[in-house]
């Protein structure tokens, strides 16, 4: 840790269903294993102000405008940034979380439709200019997440027309960014798939000079 002059930021992506949530606990799991000092947190969420705005942002029925979507998850990232991960990265920790500012392009910018230019600055801004290090996209076919449990929240009831857009959004991005967005099966089995994360990680951190 010595030489490591701040942590590293780890997201995870995809559609709802997708099992990014599994993936990203797993990973935490194996990291304090490991003994490496890590933080794992979700969005929106993971502070008070955060879990406050989740409440609003999922409560099924609730009629949200596409713009005031938009700022709510901006919102809440900001709290996010500002109170957990600058402080967690400047204490050389390993952040894992689950989904981060892809997921605004994705749901509201390929998902709603809203303007791809403008809602980049206004996440710049809610960032404060703060990207993932590395990025596991769990990618899924839309049809098969029915499989995988009755949807409930806001976001997960909505059609599958908006949740095919969602997808594709992701795939975009993974197709601009392809050294820091890892594209994965996610219809693979679980275990599978934590193993490859899990390798891909460990490769990772070793470059980053971490003692594993």
């Amino acid at each position: 840790m010595a030489g490591i002059k701040r942590g590293v930021l780890i997201s995870f992506e995809g559609v709802e269903g997708s099992g990014k949530s599994t993936q990203a606990r797993a990973l935490v799991d194996w990291l304090e294993a490991a003994g490496l000092p890590c933080l794992f947190v979700r969005e929106p969420g993971g502070t008070p102000v955060g879990e406050m705005i989740r409440e609003i942002l999922l409560r099924p029925g609730l009629a949200v405008h596409p713009r005031t979507e938009t700022l709510l998850f901006l919102a809440a990232r900001s709290q996010l940034v500002a109170e957990m991960l600058l402080p967690a990265l400047r204490d050389r920790k390993i952040v894992v979380t689950d989904r981060f500012a892809d997921s605004t392009f994705a749901y509201q910018v390929c998902g709603r439709g809203l303007p791809p230019r403008r809602i980049a600055i206004f996440n710049r801004f809610a960032t404060s200019g703060l990207n993932p290090d590395l990025t596991f996209l769990v990618d899924l076919d839309i049809r098969k997440r029915h499989e995988r449990g009755k949807s409930q929240d806001r976001m997960e009831i909505e059609n599958d027309t908006y949740h095919e857009l969602v997808r594709q959004g992701f795939l975009k991005l993974a197709g601009r960014a392809r050294k820091r967005i890892k594209v994965l099966d996610g219809e693979k089995p679980v275990a599978e798939l934590t193993g490859e994360i899990t390798d891909q990680v460990k490769n990772f951190l070793l470059n980053k000079g971490y003692k594993l």
